[in-house]
């Protein structure tokens, strides 16, 4: 028989191994997904792992989701690794689209270039105002940040929702519930001609150089994982849990928000219904397989914007439901739990012993 026996210590070579493990076995039970909803599973497979990848626009594409997850995980790792659970990103990232989409609609045809930057910042702002509504709850009334970031998203979208069928509905949009196309002069400038990939991609990847030198190289980073992970010990060392909360949560919503500005005033280039596209949950599972760590949250992001990708082309090209993307991030995560396990345990096989007779 199995027996799960406890390691002496953490294994750090299971602890890099585990995602590896979580995609193998995604990737077995995923062909079997295939095999029973009647599909080809080479083909599901191609759709999901090469044909986001084949071509120079397909590359482009995938770093267009990728932009977006990479933001709103890197500031995840911050609220975890600070022992903060932050699950509204996604409410962030729509708050900071909002008000970067409101700025955008102040642009007329004499605005300058100048105005993208404001337009950043107001989506910043917006994800850490909404962020500070939890940290405020939490620090004031020891409310459970958890369930208040979530609630919040519910709300965030309603009024995403009240503006794009209201107030800022555009009158010449026939009806539809979105706001004016964005002026030219507001949007993201974009790294290449004939692709949708803007400097946003280069804003992630600096903003994880950064998280990098912040987390491991500076006393304020290590002061910050400490205030959250043993308050006792931090008050002792002379750091603030307190401070610890609130960095945690502000840097978070703040990136979160950057994202959302970046995608409104990019790809999208208006308010619609659909901003909230699930960003901010799958960057929970980004910051999770990528070890909390910015290398890893680059590639982990890369990974799940090819499920999301992916699941797109499966509906096209394979007639599946959109549900699959989720059902392929879902099978990440559970998996990667069950192989952590092996991080903290080691299996080991042990004969059963026969009962003696009387």
């Amino acid at each position: 028989m199995l027996k799960l026996e406890a390691r002496p210590e953490a294994s750090r070579w299971w602890s890099l191994g585990s995602p590896l493990l979580a995609l193998a076995l995604t990737v077995v039970i995923g062909t079997l997904l295939f095999v029973a909803l009647g599909k080809d599973p080479v083909r599901g497979l191609q759709v999901f792992f090469w044909d986001p990848v084949k071509t120079k626009y397909a590359i482009g594409e995938l770093m267009v989701k990728a932009t977006p997850l990479l933001l709103i995980a890197l500031g995840l790792a911050v609220c975890f690794r600070s022992n903060v659970w932050n699950i509204g990103a996604e409410g962030q990232f729509v708050v900071g689209a909002i008000l970067a989409g409101g700025v955008a609609l102040l642009a007329g045809k004499d605005t300058t270039r100048w105005i993208v930057l404001a337009v950043l910042l107001a989506g910043v702002a917006g994800g850490m105002l909404w962020a500070s509504v939890t940290a405020l709850l939490r620090d004031r009334f020891n409310a459970n940040e958890i369930l208040v970031s979530l609630m919040l998203v519910y709300v965030a979208e309603q009024l995403l929702f009240w503006l794009v069928f209201g107030p800022w509905k555009d009158p010449g949009g026939y009806n539809f519930p979105q706001t004016k196309t964005f002026e030219a002069v507001t949007r993201i400038p974009r790294l290449m001609d004939g692709s949708r990939v803007s400097i946003g991609l280069l804003v992630a990847l600096v903003g994880a150089a950064l998280m990098w030198v912040f987390l491991f190289r500076t006393r304020a980073g290590f002061a910050q994982q400490v205030g959250g992970l043993a308050p006792a010990a931090a008050r002792y060392a002379g750091f603030s849990s307190r401070r610890a909360l609130w960095t945690a949560l502000l840097v978070s919503g703040g990136l979160a928000g950057l994202a959302g500005a970046l995608e409104v005033a990019g790809p999208i280039g208006q308010l619609t219904p659909y901003v909230p596209a699930g960003y901010g949950f799958a960057a929970i599972i980004v910051a999770f397989v990528g070890r909390l760590h910015p290398v890893g949250l680059v590639f982990s992001a890369i990974l799940m914007s090819m499920f999301y990708i992916g699941g797109e082309l499966a509906q096209s090209r394979l007639g599946l439901p959109k549900s699959i993307t989720g059902v392929f991030q879902g099978l990440l995560l559970f998996t990667l739990l069950a192989c952590d396990t092996l991080i903290a345990y080691r299996v080991r096989w042990q004969a059963r012993t026969p009962k003696a007779v009387a």
